[in-house]
């Protein structure tokens, strides 16, 4: 039987542990409880409110006094007795005192590697907080027991202080703590103080800064290099590495001519490599050029945008904060051209402020690659030219800003269906006849070029009533070095679609893919029709351009192999080439009815074969079944080198509503075909669109951009190109253009 008197020892402890801890609830009381580390309630043979220590730590009597003992198990190990104190509402100051006794310590191989108190604010939500108290950090020991204390401010919204004295990875060492007490103290004292210590600070920075900036004006002056062994030609000390240029890095040399140059090499896929250099910057200078030469061979970039061969650069004050804006990064995603040298050159200004600019050469997560670079120069430049440009950008950007929207249900157009050849509204069964514009970029681009300008301009200045925008399915989902999952990309195309529907105009999504239908562009349109589903403004354009197939997989689907047909993609990279072959495509009909699937009744674009021209195959019995949406339409794209207009796209658009999704023409002929294959623009440009106004065929013109050919804008003005541009504009806003004196 349990002996009585003991039975109420135990249940004293009990009630002290949950009566007392360490963190108190009054005010008025300590913050910490048992601070003299005495109290045993429970017999548990530790201090009651103070939390065990799983190795290391030890409740030590000496002399009858008790206090916790924190001893290094083994070289390196961190030993911590971490606890939370809550802090009264109100507090704005805080004073720590404690005793502590050192010995025997021997620190880790790092500076910080000591025996120390770290303390960190959190919310009522234990989230963290900045301005986290300075450590009280002991890197020696101490001459028996001594008394040390702290006072510190307290931020706004801190509900509790992270408690954290330590051992912090020492190789060996003994910290004993004692009479730890925490109070609410007057903050005026500390804060003066802090400003004080704050300006005391500055001021020798200051000073400090001034000195260097004086001695590299002077070298400046005199004739020397802001970067020293800019061409790497000196060596160091020992011989085997260039001087001023830090240890650990390669030397290489051109055996041929001799040349010293820096070389980065990636060792491993996905770890940077990097070298770095910080020069002080002489004061009076507002911008500064910075020149040199590179060399890439057996470039792999990584799974980033920016992990590449890149010279990153920040500029910080005597501080050594970094300053905003940063100057751009150089940077490459490509080889040199037979592994040449090539010259880059870079200018920016210098933030108020700027003391030292950081240079930063790097092979920036890459998988694989070599990196060589010399001849590093950095000089002073006219400030003028480079704050001209930056205003141009900033005034460009300003024009390009379109105030954000939210959708007007009230001005959205009426939804509209197939009948016949033609497109009419569910409604009243209006005829809607569409013509607009490709805005493009999206495709390319996870943030778009100017698209939400282009939207409005092309429905408010160029009297457009449907907008294209191709998407792609990669960055829809973030898979293109996105951080988001494709969140921010899907906003953008969002934002598109309330922007032309608020003015009454439609939106064709254009999945812009090439070849087959493939298992991916159906988790792309189960998403994406989810989100538009029974959008009175959205079309659902499946594909971009199929090609390379026979009908029968088109429509029904089956294995696409090695293709033989020309490829007048020509600006797809020869990995895109090869994802358009050698798979089972699911064909045309499971895409659509996947849209279905998903409860969407939009209108759906289908695009024939030879990159959606061909149309005959719809007429000769493979046009797609569609029972519970509101029609089909079948896209046409067709450019200067397309012939047998009436086989190709006049017969299929005698019988079913036909959009020609892509139609223009270029001063410039393509490349990528025989010359003499193309009709010139002054010829077929009138001639399509006399066809189009004559059959009133639906079409978005390509392209709504500067840089896209065949372009209809000569610059982000949105000032049409004279040979394809106007003449759409034009035809967009009702002018009559006679009919073809031939068919094609």
């Amino acid at each position: 039987m349990l002996n009585p008197r003991l039975l109420l020892l135990r249940l004293a402890a009990s009630l002290a542990v949950l009566s007392a801890p360490l963190v108190a609830q009054d005010t008025a009381a300590p913050l910490i409880a048992n601070s003299g580390m005495e109290t045993d309630a429970d017999a548990d043979n530790w201090p009651d409110g103070w939390p065990k220590l799983k190795d290391g730590g030890s409740w030590q009597n000496e002399d009858g006094n008790r206090f916790i003992r924190m001893t290094s198990p083994s070289p390196g190990a961190m030993v911590m007795l971490y606890t939370e104190i809550r802090i009264p509402e109100g507090t704005t100051a805080l004073e720590l005192t404690w005793r502590q006794r050192v010995t025997g310590l021997k620190r880790g191989k790092q500076s910080w590697f000591d025996a120390r108190i770290m303390m960190e604010f959190m919310d009522a939500a234990r989230g963290k907080l900045g301005s986290a108290p300075k450590p009280a950090a002991t890197g020696k020991d101490t001459d028996g027991w001594v008394t040390r204390s702290a006072s510190f401010l307290v931020p706004e919204g801190a509900a509790f202080l992270k408690f954290m004295p330590a051992l912090f990875n020492v190789q060996a060492g003994t910290f004993d703590l004692d009479d730890i007490a925490l109070k609410p103290v007057d903050p005026a004292p500390i804060k003066e103080a802090e400003d004080a210590a704050a300006k005391a600070r500055a001021e020798k920075l200051a000073a400090q800064s001034a000195a260097a900036q004086a001695r590299i004006a002077a070298k400046l002056d005199a004739g020397e290099a802001l970067v020293s062994n800019g061409n790497f030609e000196t060596p160091n000390k020992s011989g085997d590495a260039p001087a001023d240029w830090g240890n650990g890095l390669t030397w290489g040399k051109d055996e041929d001519t001799g040349n010293r140059f820096l070389r980065l090499t990636s060792t491993e896929p996905g770890k940077t490599v990097m070298a770095f250099r910080s020069i002080t910057l002489p004061a009076g200078v507002q911008a500064f050029e910075l020149s040199l030469r590179w060399r890439i061979t057996g470039l792999k970039p990584g799974e980033m945008p920016w992990h590449d061969a890149r010279i990153m650069l920040k500029i910080k004050d005597a501080a050594g904060k970094e300053l905003a804006p940063a100057p751009a990064p150089l940077y490459s995603r490509n080889n040199t051209k037979d592994g040449a040298w090539v010259e880059r050159t870079g200018t920016f200004i210098v933030p108020e402020g700027g003391i030292t600019l950081d240079i930063m050469p790097s092979l920036f997560d890459v998988k694989a690659g070599t990196f060589d670079l010399d001849d590093i120069v950095l000089k002073p430049t006219d400030a003028t030219a480079i704050i001209a440009k930056q205003k141009a950008r900033e005034e460009a950007a300003a024009k390009a800003r379109v105030p954000v929207e939210t959708d007007d249900k009230s001005k959205w157009p009426v939804p509209i269906k197939a009948k016949g050849n033609r497109l009419v509204t569910v409604d009243g069964e209006k005829e809607v006849w569409l013509q607009g514009v490709n805005v493009p970029s999206l495709e390319w681009s996870n943030t778009g070029e100017q698209v939400h300008k282009s939207v409005v301009v092309g429905i408010d200045e160029w009297k457009s009533n449907v907008i294209r925008i191709p998407v792609s399915h990669e960055r829809w989902f973030g898979r293109k070095g996105q951080t988001d999952g494709g969140a921010g990309y899907r906003k953008i195309v969002d934002q598109c679609i309330t922007l032309a529907a608020n003015r009454g105009a439609y939106v064709v999504l254009d999945l812009h893919t090439y070849r087959a239908p493939k298992d991916e562009y159906l988790e792309f349109w189960t998403d994406a029709a989810t989100r538009y589903k029974n959008h009175p403004a959205l079309i659902f354009d499946l594909m971009n351009e199929p090609h390379g197939i026979s009908w029968e997989i088109w429509r029904d689907g089956g294995f696409v192999g090695e293709k033989t047909d020309r490829d007048e993609a020509a600006f797809l990279t020869a990995e895109e080439r090869a994802k358009a072959q050698g798979f089972q495509s699911p064909g045309m009909q499971k895409m659509l009815d996947t849209v279905r699937a998903t409860g969407a009744r939009n209108m759906v674009l289908v695009g024939g074969l030879d990159y959606a021209y061909r149309l005959d195959g719809i007429v000769n019995g493979f046009g797609l079944k569609d029972a519970t949406g509101q029609g089909i339409i079948y896209a046409c794209h067709i450019y200067p080198w397309k012939s047998q207009w009436q086989k190709m796209l006049l017969d299929a658009a005698a019988k079913y509503p036909i959009l020609l999704g892509e139609v223009g023409a270029d001063a410039k002929k393509m490349t990528f075909m025989p010359l003499e294959q193309q009709e010139n623009w002054e010829t077929w440009t009138p001639a399509i669109l006399g066809l189009i106004q004559q059959h009133k065929l639906n079409w978005t013109a390509w392209c709504f951009h500067p840089g896209a050919s065949p372009r209809m804008l000569l610059d982000w003005d949105y000032t049409p190109t004279p040979f394809w541009g106007q003449q759409a504009k034009d035809a967009i806003g009702g002018k009559q253009f006679p009919p073809p004196d031939r068919l094609r």
